[in-house]
């Protein structure tokens, strides 16, 4: 059949992802092969000090990238886009939202970007003797807990943002184990939350006399490939403005970004890693062991069939390099030249190449909000060097695209150096990888390995959420989520890989002696700039 037949007898999966700037739907083939993308831009807002998108943001975000895919399929093939074979959501994961029984929002949703949960993460890290960050779900809901906030009594339903849109869709409260396990930890033999430390946090709330337990009000937690529910009629509605989109169509479980990320670079095999780099910067790895102690550094997270996975993630990635990227555009229009988004990028990126391998002592910091790994709950973007810096385009760029990456690579650190994690193979996604070979040889300098980023790269996360509803219609009694992406889906799929330059990694590691050293200067900045 041709794409036009494919998509008139719904032969097709469906991805939406909710991103942090971004919300982007993709729509495949059965193989896997992209057949239109559509888009809404968004950005969140600091609002009393809490980062979040209101209700009404969220659902004209998604009714707008869908809007966008139809009007494209509509344009393209002259198909009126009435089902699909399959639908998923993902999204940014951990956060807050809670709901009472009406299904009325308690208080403003609270992205993963938010910190302000130090005191409940240390405690639940300390009973449960296993990190939680600062934003997860339960670090969020412990913290209001502990702040005694009057809508804890009423909750009947706390999720992330992809479990919510998943609920508004079909009406049922579950989500994807992947995106579970930053809600709360998981035991990945009975691929579930773990029911000891569930224990643990119904007798710490015990006293507060709340009517509700923690499972009550947590979603159901579900592995790829079982059925999720269906589109309701109202779900259809919201999602289409048009009318033309049927009820019905099945819905594979929602996933976090986490999980979609290592699904589209194939990374859920153990012993293979991935670093997905956008507004936030997280790079994972399949384990074949446990670590060897609780690191603050590291969260604990799983696949999205279950097998537990090492995370390092940055709240802070390519923000503040778009930022600065913009002014260049802005200067470029002051003197009468208009450049194309992508040439300016292209060229920037390009010419960091150019730069010193340590970045010449320039320094930099995008830390737009709190970062985890190196334990500041609040940021301020930073460019320093000291006089005799070799200060030029091509050192100011690389220190950029550098810090995307530096607190991701301390807990790469932590897992290569100190707990000899392997790793047969590293894939990269993301923005952070759109220009060919800059991002992918810094990573490589990074981790000092070889780096491999495939011709879907660019489609990141929203194509693996697609993959996931595609693998729901194919069948989990067939073969493993692992057995059918590498056979089915990336068999044949173009990629490229780049080995580590001795030079630029010698560079990177002198960069970061800088990097930790000057976060004295970070916390300085957060305390003196208010």
């Amino acid at each position: 059949m041709g794409n036009k037949e494919i998509i008139e007898s719904a032969q097709t999966a469906l991805g939406i992802e909710f991103g942090s700037t971004r919300i982007k739907a993709v729509l495949i083939d059965l193989d896997g092969n992209v057949l239109s993308v559509g888009f809404h831009d968004w950005e969140n807002s600091l609002v009393n000090g809490i980062w979040t998108y209101s209700e009404e943001e969220i659902r004209e975000g998604l009714r707008s990238a869908y809007s966008d895919l139809r009007e494209k399929v509509s344009k393209e093939y002259q198909v009126t886009l009435k089902k699909v074979g399959a639908l998923g959501i993902s999204a940014m994961m951990h956060g807050y939202l809670a709901f009472d029984k009406t299904g009325k929002l308690l208080s403003p949703f609270q992205t993963w970007r938010n910190s302000n949960t130090q005191a409940a993460a240390d405690k639940l890290t300390e009973l449960f003797d296993f990190n939680i960050p600062l934003r997860w779900t339960i670090a969020h809901l412990y913290q209001r807990i502990l702040d005694n906030e009057a809508h804890v009594k009423n909750i009947d339903f706390v999720t992330t943002l992809d479990s919510y849109i998943h609920f508004l869709l079909t009406g049922n409260k579950v989500t994807g184990i992947g995106d579970a396990a930053g809600i709360f930890p998981i035991d990945s033999e009975k691929n579930d939350y773990d029911e000891e430390m569930v224990q643990k946090f119904d007798a710490l709330i015990k006293d507060k006399k709340l009517p509700w337990k923690l499972r009550d009000v947590l979603p159901r937690v579900l592995v790829a490939g079982k059925n999720a529910g269906t589109l309701t009629a109202e779900g259809a509605k919201l999602l289409d403005e048009s009318g033309s989109l049927e009820a019905g169509i099945p819905l594979c479980p929602p996933e976090g970004d986490a999980g979609t990320g290592m699904t589209a670079t194939n990374s859920v095999a153990v012993k293979t890693g991935n670093v997905s780099a956008g507004t936030s910067t997280f790079a994972m790895l399949v384990m074949d062991k446990k670590l060897s102690k609780v690191y603050r550094e590291i969260d604990m997270v799983t696949t999205p069939t279950g097998y537990p996975v090492a995370m390092a993630h940055a709240n802070n990635g390519t923000s503040d390099l778009n930022a600065w990227v913009s002014l260049f555009g802005e200067f470029a229009k002051l003197i009468g030249k208009d450049v194309d988004a992508g040439e300016l990028y292209g060229k920037l990126y390009t010419n960091s190449l150019k730069g010193d391998a340590d970045c010449g002592g320039v320094l930099s910091y995008g830390y737009y909000s709190g970062e985890g790994i190196t334990k500041l709950n609040e940021g301020r973007p930073l460019v320093v060097r000291k006089p005799d810096a070799n200060f030029n385009l091509a050192n100011f760029m690389r220190s950029h695209l550098y810090t995307s990456l530096g607190a991701v690579k301390m807990g790469l650190d932590i897992l290569f150096k100190e707990e000899h994690a392997e790793c047969n193979r590293m894939m990269g996604h993301g923005g952070f990888f759109k220009t060919p070979v800059v991002g992918q040889s810094f990573l490589a300098a990074a981790v000092n390995a070889p780096v491999t980023v495939m011709e879907t790269a660019s489609e990141g996360g929203p194509w693996g959420m697609a993959l996931l509803a595609a693998y729901m219609l194919y069948g989990r009694d067939k073969c493993t989520l692992e057995e059918y992406l590498e056979k089915k889906i990336f068999s044949g799929m173009k990629g490229s890989t780049i080995e580590p330059d001795s030079k630029d990694v010698a560079g990177f590691e002198k960069f970061m002696e800088s990097y930790r050293a000057g976060l004295s200067i970070e916390k300085s900045a957060v305390e003196a700039i208010r």
